[in-house]
């Protein structure tokens, strides 16, 4: 079994997987949750199930993009649980664990599986979002980066393609992207579920992470606001 963590986005998310499927899903969407709820629903997961850490697998986090506070939290402590149980660490991205959560609701919005992309979407402030574009299999088709939505967005991909979007970044588009085929998928809440595919396909593949040195695929740097008032009253 893996304990996946996914804290890329507002949503406190952890998830005790196997093989076989999604065995325990714990989440939280309460605001700066991470901090305060991400140890303790990795632990209920455990207890409930009857597990150590030190019997599982692997330890899984969605490295990002993302939050950067709630990326810092979520893979400090895979890391912690790495090291302290001696378990191998897998990243994964967070755009591809959201394709995997969306894959199986293409019927939804679509007949044509071949003619049909991906685009997951994740908030990054304003009208930017971090996105990619994959197929309907999940390859790659654009690589991960931080755009500013307009009108001409996706205007190089033919409209006979039917695009998906979803993701938290997703609604603000809406009306903004302006191209035939497009959907958006207003339900979808990524979610730490999602990562089951792509984690046992890392685990498989000995695709593993360097505790020491993996850090949280960040895209952006961090900057911080300036504050409007001096708190000194000066």
């Amino acid at each position: 079994m893996v304990i996946c963590i996914e804290t890329a986005t507002n949503l406190c998310s952890v998830a005790l997987c196997s093989n076989a499927g999604v065995i325990s899903l714990k989440e939280s969407a309460d605001l700066k949750s991470h901090a305060s709820m991400l140890t303790v629903f990795i632990a209920e997961a455990l207890k409930e199930n009857g597990i150590s850490a030190g019997e599982l697998e692997a330890v899984a986090v969605g490295k990002g993009p993302g939050s950067y506070t709630g990326l810092r939290i979520g893979v400090s402590v895979a890391k912690g649980i790495s090291y302290g149980a001696s378990l191998p660490l897998i990243g994964i991205e967070t755009t591809l664990s959201m394709f995997w959560g969306m894959a199986g609701r293409i019927k939804e919005f679509s007949d044509d599986e071949a003619n049909t992309l991906f685009c997951p979407m994740i908030d990054a402030r304003r009208m930017e979002v971090y996105n990619a574009l994959y197929d309907s299999n999940g390859n790659k088709l654009k690589e991960i980066s931080a755009d500013i939505i307009t009108a001409d967005s996706f205007s190089d991909i033919p409209e006979s393609k039917k695009i998906i979007f979803f993701g938290d970044g997703a609604a603000k588009c809406k009306e903004v992207i302006n191209r035939k085929n497009a959907y958006f998928a207003d339900d979808f809440r990524i979610s730490a579920a999602h990562m089951l595919t792509p984690v046992y396909q890392a685990l498989n593949n000995d695709h593993f992470e360097d505790v020491a040195y993996f850090e949280p695929f960040y895209l952006k740097n961090f900057i911080t606001s300036i504050p409007r008032k001096n708190i000194f009253g000066k």
